[in-house]
């Protein structure tokens, strides 16, 4: 019966540490947060800001480079004037 009571105590305090963790250290829960969401940290979102490229700190494991262009597609404008009632 102890047995069970401590392994309850020390699955409560591991759940009460993991939270006291998230608001002692906002910062790493912003990371985490930004990370799951985006899939990359804030601090590759800083860099690919600051260069205008996109950066993956995790490109550094192969052979590409740690930030590359960003690839914008060419828009064709294909509109054409619309005569309104005004115009005749």
């Amino acid at each position: 019966m102890a047995l069970g009571g401590s392994a309850t105590t020390v699955a409560g305090s591991a759940g009460t540490t993991a939270a006291s963790a998230a608001v002692a250290n906002p910062a790493t829960a912003a990371s985490l947060a930004s990370t799951a969401a985006t899939g990359k940290s804030p601090l590759e979102h800083a860099a690919s800001a600051a260069t205008k490229q996109d950066c993956n700190f995790f490109n550094v494991l192969g052979s590409k480079p740690i930030c590359t262009d960003v690839l914008i597609p060419r828009v064709k404008d294909m509109s054409e004037p619309y005569p309104g009632p005004a115009v005749r």
